[in-house]
C-alpha cells in the first residue's frame, strides 16, 4: 500500500456524546489512523536507534499509535468489560473495547474489514507492579503471540517495554514532538505553556513528556472480511473467523467464501 491509512471505529458512551438522549448506550466514533505493522513485528527503520527485541514472536494483530489525551483511548476503556471512565483509570495499559478497522486497497480493488477488540500499551507495561490493566493487556495480547520457528526457549529475551520504545523510535524527531503538542481537542484560549508547543523536535527516546503521552494500540481481531471487487465477473468476499482453542486460546483461523 502506498500509504497505509485505515478507518478505525470505536464506541463512545452516549452520555458523553453530542447526542446524550440517544436510546442506545454507545455511539460510534471513527477516524483515520496509520497502520504501524503487526504487534511483535516492528517495521525496520535504519534511523531508529532504540534497542530492538529479537525476532521471537509474530502475530496477526495490527497496531497503530496514538496520544493518551485523544478520545479514542478513553473510549477503548469505557466500552471494555471493566468500563473504566475516570481519567486516572485510562492512563495506563488496558482497555479492550470493541472496534472495527477498514482498509481500502485501491490498487487491488480490495477492502479488508477487521472486527475485534483493541488494547492500549502504555509505559506501565513493564512496571514493577502490575495493575489489572497491565495484566489484561498482557494476557489478551500475549495469548495471540506465536513463537516463531527456531526461537523456542528465547521468550525471556523479548520485552514489552522495549517493543513500546521501538515504536516510538520509528518516528522522526518532528513526529515524536507531536506528543508534546497542546492537549488535542482543547480550546485555543491563549499561548500554551513551554512544555506543550507545536512543531517541537524530540531526539531523546525517553523524553518524559512525549513518552507519558505516547501509546501503542493493538487490535486483536476475531473476524476479518476480504472483499475483492477488482473484476466484477469474479467478485468475491471471504470471511476469516478466529476459533480459539479451549485449552491455550491460541486457536486457528477458518475461511468461508461468500458472495460480495
Amino acid at each position: 500500500m502506498p500509504s497505509p491509512e485505515f478507518v478505525f471505529a470505536s464506541l463512545a458512551p452516549s452520555s458523553t456524546s453530542s447526542h446524550p438522549n440517544t436510546p442506545t448506550p454507545y455511539v460510534p466514533r471513527l477516524r483515520y489512523c496509520i497502520y504501524r505493522g503487526m504487534w511483535s513485528q516492528l517495521p525496520e527503520n535504519k534511523h531508529n536507534t532504540a534497542p530492538k527485541n529479537p525476532r521471537v514472536y509474530d502475530s496477526d494483530m495490527p497496531t497503530f499509535t496514538t496520544d493518551v489525551r485523544m478520545q479514542k483511548v478513553g473510549e477503548l476503556f469505557a466500552s471494555s468489560a471493566g468500563k473504566a471512565s475516570k481519567d486516572e483509570q485510562v492512563q495506563g495499559s488496558g482497555g479492550g473495547g470493541p472496534c472495527e478497522a477498514a482498509f481500502w486497497v485501491k490498487e487491488k480493488g480490495t477492502q479488508w474489514r477487521i472486527k475485534g477488540t483493541a488494547f492500549v500499551v502504555a509505559p506501565d507495561i513493564e512496571g514493577q507492579e502490575e495493575s489489572s490493566g497491565v495484566r489484561t493487556a498482557k494476557s489478551e495480547i500475549g495469548g495471540r503471540m506465536r513463537v516463531v520457528e527456531g526461537a523456542e526457549g528465547k521468550e525471556g529475551e523479548w520485552n514489552w517495554g522495549k517493543e513500546l520504545t521501538g515504536h516510538f523510535g520509528n518516528y522522526s524527531p518532528g513526529m515524536r514532538g507531536s506528543w508534546k503538542n497542546p492537549p488535542p481537542g482543547t480550546a485555543v484560549t491563549g499561548e500554551p505553556d513551554q512544555d506543550h508547543q507545536l512543531a517541537q523536535k524530540v531526539e531523546d527516546l525517553d523524553d518524559p513528556i512525549a513518552r507519558s503521552n505516547f501509546r501503542v494500540v493493538v487490535i486483536k481481531p476475531d473476524e476479518v472480511e476480504q472483499t475483492d471487487i477488482s473484476d466484477p465477473a469474479t467478485a468475491r468476499r471471504w470471511k476469516y473467523t478466529f476459533v480459539a482453542d479451549a485449552h491455550d486460546g491460541k486457536g486457528e483461523w477458518t475461511k468461508e467464501e461468500l458472495w460480495p
